[in-house]
């Protein structure tokens, strides 16, 4: 599989990784036997960037990949944790003396000295615009706890203000066929400063696979039931802040639009590993057949331009307004 480069910290990620928010929670259940698979799976077919938190099941997906890789020595694996959530959600938290006990917990879990990059999990507003927050990152990579650092965001403002941070490495944003907002600025802004792109949520929650109908009836303990309407999150994390009917609607509509050979999951990976800037796009996978599909959709052939452009249209015209004056 092909790999690309964060610029600024020279580092290397697969286009195709691996998103672990379903190895931990929130997602229904997935026993310890699945998630080592879903990994193992996942590095078969050329992935080499995970991508964790340190709440996804209180640390329990951090520690499946530590025990998965400590199995795999062979494996040169990017592994990219993300720290802040574990804390009321409030600009007074984020301090030197807090990363330090929260990066000393995932290295930990991770079973590493230093980790290859540190996130800063989609925190208040007012953080990305602290010079006392970079600073502290940055002492973080002077101790050597952690290779490089970047931030996990909600918004396409966010995202523009943290590019401007001369340390930041890399950026996660919600990148689907159903929140293009990003492609107009902070795609741009990121190739310029060298800044890597992670893309998250490509499939909208797995609306864009195709599978769901109004119908579908998902665990209580699966975000996609409990936050539908933002009730512990931010709303845009379930489904991509799409109302489930319309996402529906919308999401067979776009099945359709798969050619021969592409399932409307790879069309969406597809449409996103083609988007100039994207370092790579990070499905979640619940079982080691969705990994290795996942991961096939970065052998398939490019998307013709009447697809992008019937991709682009049916943003256009049932989905755009309804999420960028949010995100």
């Amino acid at each position: 599989m092909d790999e690309r480069t964060f610029g600024r910290s020279q580092q290397h990620a697969s286009v195709v990784g691996l998103g672990t928010w379903q190895l931990g929670a929130d997602w229904g259940d997935v026993d310890d036997k699945e998630a080592l698979a879903v990994l193992e799976a996942a590095a078969e077919t050329g992935v080499t960037f995970f991508d964790t938190a340190d709440v996804y099941g209180d640390g329990r997906s951090e520690e499946t990949i530590a025990r998965f890789l400590r199995g795999r020595p062979d494996l040169h694996v990017m592994v990219a944790t993300k720290m802040g959530r574990r804390v009321d959600q409030i600009p007074e938290n984020y301090v030197l003396d807090n990363f330090r006990a929260w990066n000393d917990r995932s290295r930990r879990n991770l079973g590493v000295d230093r980790i290859d990059l540190v996130q800063l999990h989609c925190p208040p507003t007012p953080v990305y615009s602290s010079d006392e927050v970079f600073d502290a990152l940055d002492t973080l990579v002077a101790e050597e706890r952690i290779a490089a650092y970047g931030v996990s965001v909600e918004t396409c403002e966010e995202a523009l203000t943290a590019i401007a941070r001369p340390g930041v490495a890399s950026v996660q944003i919600i990148l689907n066929a159903f929140r293009m907002k990003p492609l107009r600025e902070v795609l741009p802004a990121a190739q310029e400063a060298g800044v890597g792109i992670i893309a998250r949520v490509p499939l909208a929650s797995g609306l864009l696979s195709g599978k769901y109908t109004k119908d579908t009836v998902f665990p209580e303990n699966d975000h996609r039931t409990y936050n539908r309407h933002g009730e512990s999150f931010d709303v845009g994390e379930t489904f991509s802040g799409v109302d489930y009917t319309t996402g529906v609607e919308t999401a067979a509509e776009f099945s359709a639009l798969a050619p021969e050979g592409y399932t409307p999951a790879q069309l969406a990976l597809r449409w996103i590993i083609q988007q100039p800037g994207v370092t790579t796009v990070i499905p979640g996978a619940r079982s080691p057949e969705q990994a290795r599909a996942n991961a096939a959709a970065a052998e398939l052939p490019e998307l013709s331009e009447p697809t992008l452009a019937a991709i682009r249209d049916l943003y256009d015209r049932r989905i755009k307004d309804r999420v960028e004056n949010r995100w």
